[in-house]
Formats: structure tokens, sequence, C-alpha cells
């Protein structure tokens, strides 16, 4: 088990490639947009600028030479795109969050998206009703990679950010969630432990959660990797 100075209350989860396999939609929404413009867009470009980023950043970044109009019209596309797609849930991130919020355990999300589309994401996996907390792109100035989101997270559950667990998929996300302290874990790409996550697992199957009445609850990942989470009813 994790030795952690101050005990996990609330279990934060990003949305893209985290909560739903939405990475090749978002990139080939992008990769449309560019087109469009007679533009191309690397991988790096894909990490840096996309995964993890608002879209109003992965415009500035890689559309700034167009005219207003002109990025109006990729944001809209974007939105079109990612509003309408059809999503796969992560493997087993569905069981584990109905679990943790049977066990009592605060449950957020913190994500770069927009309402719209958290809501139809959330209602897709049906978990609604599970959810505490949602820090969408709009809430913060400063998106991923920066704190604020899990800043602003931790400061609407009245609680510090080292009393959070984290999933994020992206370098952005984990660097976010790392630099303001919280307990993040890896999801997808054993890479992000290079960016600060403590350590990465491909999904969340082998995610289980333990809880007994009186104790903390138990979360497992396999590999004798457990964290203790404290439920709140």
């Amino acid at each position: 088990m994790y030795n952690l100075k101050n005990k996990i209350s609330a279990v934060l989860f990003d949305m893209d490639g985290v909560l739903i396999d939405s990475n090749a939609v978002i990139e080939g929404a992008w990769r449309e947009a560019a087109e469009m413009y007679g533009k191309t867009i690397s991988e790096e470009d894909i990490v840096r600028h996309i995964h993890g980023q608002p879209g109003p950043h992965t415009i500035q970044a890689l559309f700034s030479d167009l005219s207003l109009n002109d990025r109006k019209k990729v944001q809209a596309h974007i939105i079109r795109v990612e509003n309408t797609a059809a999503y796969e849930p992560i493997a087993g991130v569905t069981e584990l969050i109905t679990s943790l919020d049977a066990a009592g355990v605060c449950i957020g999300i913190v994500t770069s998206g927009w309402r719209e589309k958290i809501d139809r994401v959330t209602a897709m996996l049906h978990i609604q009703h599970c959810i505490s907390v949602i820090v969408e792109r709009d809430d913060v100035t400063r998106g991923k990679p920066f704190p604020d989101p899990y800043l602003l997270a931790a400061e609407r559950l009245a609680l510090t950010p080292e009393r959070a667990l984290v999933f994020e998929d992206s370098r952005s996300g984990v660097t976010s969630a790392v630099s303001a302290g919280t307990f993040c874990v890896g999801i997808g790409r054993a890479e992000l432990i290079a960016c600060g996550a403590r350590f990465a697992i491909p999904d969340f199957t082998s995610a289980e959660v333990n809880s007994r009445p009186g104790s903390d609850v138990e979360v497992s990942f396999g590999s004798g990797r457990v964290v203790a989470v404290s439920a709140t009813a």
C-alpha cells in the first residue's frame, strides 16, 4: 500500500482518454480542420497542443494565422464532431466509478472539455448521480498543464489537493495534476511516469474496490499497488 502523508478523500477523473476512448475522434477532427486550410498536424502537435488541452489553446498554437472568422469555423467543426461522435468507455471505468460511489467515495471530473460533451458522456456511462464536482475548460483562465483545474476542484470539495487521487492520460493532464499536488495515476502509457505519474495502468480492468464498515476503502490496481481512500458516507 502507498504510504501517503495525507489520506485520499476524493477521486478525480479526466474525461477524454480516461472515461471514454475518444483520442482517435479528437485527432481526426483536428486533422480534418487542418486539411480545410491546407495545414498538416504532426504527432508532436498532437501531444503538445491537442490531447489534454482546451480548444482555444490548440487553435492559438496551430491556427493563429487564420482570420478570426476561420478560427471560429475550426472551433465549430471540432465541437460538432466531438458532440456527435460515438464513444466507447475506457475498459472498467464505469465499474470503478459505480463501486467507488457505492462505497461512499467522493468522485469528480476535471477536463478540458465543455459542459455539453461532459453531460453527454456522463449520461452515456450512467454516472451522473456519482459525480460530486465538475471542472470544465470555461471554469479556469489557465487550463492544463497549469495546476489551476485541479486546484479549483480541490477548493470546491473543501480539501487539499494532496488528498485527491487523479487519473490522467496525457502529458499536460499529468503535469497539471502533479503540479497541483495530487496523487496521479497514468492511464494508457507508461511514459506518463516520467511526467510525474506515480504509476501507470493500461485501463481500469485491474481496479478493485474493497470496503468494510468503519474502515478505509482500498482501491487496488494489481501488482501490489493499493491506495486507501476515505469514504464520505
